[in-house]
């Protein structure tokens, strides 16, 4: 019994891992250069890191910022109220990229908000 469930979790994580790496192949060499500068700058914040805990900043996507490309840029050069600027960390072609990778992540992909005890 206990092989079995196994065997069934071994295969739903296989499938989660070839439609991730099937859902990167589509990225150009800017949005997979947004999605490298994501995760080592901006994941701590917007991603959640397990499935039962909440995240500090909001899910990004593609409806982000009004859905406008130009106004990432600016939230991401300039930053906001509880959020850094990153003008002294990456050039405008970096900036555009990450922008560029967020225009391809769909509202919900970080799954649902955990339950409030």
């Amino acid at each position: 019994m206990a092989l079995r469930a196994w065997a069934s979790l071994s295969v739903i994580l296989l499938a989660g891992l070839a439609h991730e790496a099937a859902a990167q192949d589509h990225l150009s060499a800017q949005q997979a250069l947004g999605r490298r500068l994501y995760e080592q700058s901006c994941s701590v914040c917007h991603t959640r890191p397990t499935l039962v805990s909440g995240m500090y900043g909001p899910e990004l996507s593609k409806t982000s910022a009004g859905g406008s490309e130009e106004a990432m840029r600016a939230v991401i050069t300039n930053g906001g109220p509880r959020m850094p600027a990153f003008k002294y960390t990456y050039d405008a072609v970096q900036i555009a990229a990450i922008a560029s990778y967020l225009m391809t992540l769909s509202p919900g992909h970080e799954g649902t908000a955990p339950a409030q005890r």
